[in-house]
């Protein structure tokens, strides 16, 4: 069941392969779904798949990211054309010609060709940006990378057809949950080692100070009666954070890492405010 989530992109964090471990945390009946860092949209993918809500709303801060989705959904076909051509002029000199245009200067579906081209070649799959928001990752390794899954685009925007899409600070998910609606938080997660960030999706860095803004929100859902569910990871700090609620392990593989010592499974928090 879970190895028919479709995916577009490569995320790190991505949750694809904890969909086994986390069917089992999700409610069993989800009217209205909500998932403020959408990232690579597993979670969501499987929750419409499987327990077809009635409402959906997919958010995030990341533009590009988001600007894929609304293409996905809406201009599927012309997304498809424009990504086979990038497969055929796939090459080094390619790469950092498309690296470098700038994406306010595309239309929205040559944005987001762009933004899938660079995903599936760059190096690992890694989505960086600098201080300025430009994507800064070098070329991959692979001579040939599956920059187009036609199917997977297909089957994800099908997925995608009722959901509202939007960029959005996780925050104003508050605005629009009610009581027993089912909030999904996947934020960046705090550093296993202090100054160590794994990943950085956007310029604005996520720790402590925001990570404790999250924990507010995650309050102010549970006391409207929200279902809530988050992962981060498993920190000490996280967990006093979420203290007075049900703290669960999962394992994960580290996929992403530049030092492919560093990866393997890694123990992962999987909080709720409900019993599984």
């Amino acid at each position: 069941m879970t190895k028919e989530v479709p995916g577009f992109i490569k995320w790190a964090g991505g949750k694809k392969q904890l969909l086994e471990q986390f069917k089992n945390y999700f409610p069993k009946k989800i009217n209205n779904y909500f998932e403020p860092f959408v990232g690579g949209g597993s979670v969501a993918f499987f929750i419409i798949k499987n327990h077809n809500p009635s409402k959906v709303l997919l958010s995030d801060t990341n533009e590009e990211l988001i600007n894929a989705y609304e293409v996905i959904k809406n201009n599927t076909a012309e997304l498809i054309d424009l990504l086979k051509q990038h497969k055929e002029a796939h090459n080094k000199e390619n790469y950092y010609r498309i690296r470098d245009l700038c994406p306010a200067e595309l239309n929205k579906i040559e944005r987001a060709a762009r933004f899938i081209y660079l995903n599936k070649s760059c190096f690992n799959g890694l989505y960086r940006v600098n201080s300025k928001g430009g994507f800064n990752v070098p070329i991959g390794s692979s001579k040939h990378p599956s920059i187009l899954m036609e199917d997977d685009l297909k089957k994800v925007s099908s997925l995608l057809q009722n959901a509202q899409i939007k960029i959005m600070p996780f925050e104003e998910v508050t605005n629009y949950a009610l009581a027993g609606d089912f909030i999904y938080f996947d934020p960046p997660y705090y550093p296993l080692k202090q100054g160590k960030s794994f990943t950085t999706y956007t310029k604005e860095a996520f720790l402590e100070k925001e990570q404790e803004k999250l924990s507010e929100i995650f309050k102010k859902l549970d006391n409207k009666g929200c279902k809530v569910m988050l992962s981060n990871s498993d920190t000490e700090f996280i967990k006093n954070l979420y203290k007075e609620y049900n703290i669960e392990t999962v394992q994960a593989s580290r996929m992403i890492n530049c030092d492919a010592t560093k990866r393997g499974k890694i123990n992962e928090l999987v909080v709720t405010n409900y019993k599984p």
